[in-house]
C-alpha cells in the first residue's frame, strides 16, 4: 500500500513538473512530449507532403501573395508578442507558408509553423481579415502546442513509466502525423478548438486585422459544404457553429484591445 502511495505520489509529481502554459489563454496543460523532435518530425512531415507527386503547391500569384503576407503579419506580431511576455525561449518555429492547389476546404499549421492553406478555402475567405481568421486559428494551435497535449494524452493512457521512457521517440509521432505514408493530421478536441478561436482572434487583432471580421467569415463557413454535402473536413471536430458564433462575438471585445488599425 505505501509503494502505491509513493507511486502515485511520484506520478503526480512528475505531471505535475510536465505541465505548460499557453500563452494568453493562462490554460495549465500537460506536456509529457520532447518538442524538439515534434517539430523535426512534423517538418519531415510537412517537406513528404509539400514533395508528394499529388500535392500541388502554387509557387506564385495573387493567391500565393495573399497568403505569404497574410501568414507573415500574423507571425511576426506572435513573435513579437512571445519576446516582450518571456515566451520567446519556448518556441524556436521556423514559419513557413505554402499554397495547395485544391477544391478541399482546408488549412492547417504543423509544430513549428509550417503552414499549408488549400485554395478551396480561399473561395470562403474572401477577404484579408477573413484568411487572417482561419491562419490565426490553425497557428493558434501551434502556439498552444495542442498536438504535444494530445500526444501527451495518447501516451498518458498508459503506464506513467512506459510514458516517460516513449517522449520523445518517433513511435507515437508515426501514428499521430502518418510519418512515413500519407500526411495524417492530428484531430484536436472541441476544447482545443474553442481555444485556438480564443487565440486566433487575438492573433489576427494584433497583426492588424480587425477579429470582428471573423463572425462573417465563420457564418459563411456554417452555409458551405463539401462535394457529398456534408461539412467541411476543416470543421470536422469544431464546435457547433452557433456556439463558436456566440464565443466569438462575447470574445471580440477582449480581442479589439489588440487591434490597432
Amino acid at each position: 500500500m505505501k509503494r502505491l502511495k509513493s507511486l502515485s505520489t511520484l506520478g503526480a509529481i512528475l505531471l505535475f513538473a510536465a505541465c505548460s502554459t499557453v500563452p494568453l489563454t493562462g490554460r495549465r496543460q500537460l506536456n509529457l512530449a520532447n518538442s524538439s523532435q515534434i517539430q523535426q518530425e512534423s517538418l519531415q512531415a510537412y517537406r513528404q507532403f509539400l514533395g508528394d507527386s499529388k500535392t500541388k503547391v502554387l509557387t506564385s500569384g495573387e493567391q500565393v501573395t495573399r497568403v505569404k503576407n497574410v501568414g507573415n503579419r500574423i507571425a511576426a506580431a506572435i513573435d513579437r508578442y512571445l519576446k516582450a511576455n518571456g515566451y520567446a525561449n519556448q518556441y524556436n518555429f521556423s514559419w513557413e507558408f505554402n499554397v495547395v492547389q485544391s477544391s478541399e476546404i482546408n488549412a492547417w499549421c504543423m509544430p513549428g509553423g509550417k503552414v499549408a492553406v488549400y485554395t478551396g478555402i480561399l473561395r470562403v475567405a474572401n477577404t484579408d481579415a477573413a484568411l487572417a481568421t482561419v491562419m490565426g486559428h490553425e497557428i493558434a494551435h501551434a502556439i498552444a502546442r495542442h498536438s504535444e497535449e494530445r500526444y501527451s494524452q495518447t501516451m498518458g493512457a498508459q503506464a506513467l513509466g512506459s510514458v516517460i521512457g516513449a517522449v520523445g521517440k518517433s513511435d507515437g509521432i508515426n501514428q499521430l502525423y502518418g510519418l512515413g505514408g500519407q500526411l495524417a493530421l492530428l484531430k484536436y478536441g472541441r476544447s482545443q478548438e474553442s481555444e485556438a478561436d480564443h487565440l486566433g482572434l487575438i492573433f489576427m487583432a494584433m497583426a492588424g486585422y480587425d477579429p470582428s471580421a471573423a463572425i462573417s467569415f465563420w457564418q459563411r463557413m456554417a452555409n458551405t459544404k463539401s462535394g457529398n454535402g456534408a461539412p467541411p473536413e476543416f470543421l470536422s471536430t469544431h464546435p457547433s457553429d452557433a456556439t463558436r458564433i456566440a464565443d466569438i462575438k462575447r470574445l471580440l471585445p477582449e480581442a479589439q484591445k489588440y487591434y490597432k488599425n
